[in-house]
């Protein structure tokens, strides 16, 4: 399976996180964005209710640029794909040049569409950038055992969204089973009895959303 540092476990670990909540958010705030300009003014409040940040805006342009653009918001999407990034540059050794090329061809996109007339455009591009990150790093590196912490990162980051966005079950027990496929397949440490929590929770006739997202954030030890 190969050495790797616990260090190293976790920067891949997180590496994994942050493309798949800069993936996500980036979705989910487009969204936003399309009804605020249909008209439906203020869903930033239910946005951040959701995701459980804090509402710091103060109008719907607020939101738009700050939750987006703002570096010093540290929920902001440009914040999270800067950890990303900065993850990805420690491990370009582990990861490769190529895969790390895509990160950086995020931070481009991400630039551009802070001076752009029509920002969500060049954010689909970062979302582009990010899904070709994930198949070369699925097709180029050689080490399962890397690529599968960097999978088993995406796949707890995509659960506790889904269980801080309520949705449906059919999708929760997919990706727990992906993960569940994943987290024994590689040398990071993990609660087993926390896995078959989520298990349980996730089969349960209602689901408890709030227990799921607080159980996949204990998984690791």
């Amino acid at each position: 399976m190969g050495v790797i540092s616990v260090e190293q476990t976790d920067r891949l670990f997180w590496l994994g996180r942050y493309t798949e909540r800069v993936y996500t958010t980036i979705s989910l705030f487009s969204a936003r964005v399309d009804r605020m300009i249909d008209g439906e003014p203020g869903g930033y409040v239910d946005f951040c209710r959701h995701l459980e940040i804090p509402d710091m805006y103060t109008s719907d342009e607020d939101f738009q640029e700050k939750y987006a653009f703002d570096i010093e918001n540290p929920d902001s999407i440009i914040s999270n794909l800067n950890r990303a990034y900065d993850n990805a540059i420690v491990l370009r050794e582990s990861i490769g040049s190529e895969a790390l090329s895509y990160i950086q061809l995020c931070i481009y996109a991400i630039n551009r569409a802070q001076k752009s007339s029509a920002p969500l455009l060049e954010l689909q591009k970062v979302k582009d950038n990010i899904l070709a990150f994930w198949g070369i790093a699925d097709d180029m590196i050689e080490s399962e055992n890397i690529r599968n912490i960097i999978k088993v990162g995406k796949r707890v980051e995509r659960i506790d969204l889904l269980g801080r966005l309520r949705q449906n079950k059919k999708d929760m027990l997919r990706e727990i089973h992906r993960l569940s496929g994943r987290i024994n397949r590689c040398s990071i440490s993990y609660h087993k009895e926390k896995l078959d929590q989520l298990k349980s929770l996730t089969e349960s006739q209602e689901l408890d959303y709030h227990q799921i997202v607080v159980t996949v954030e204990s998984l690791l030890k």
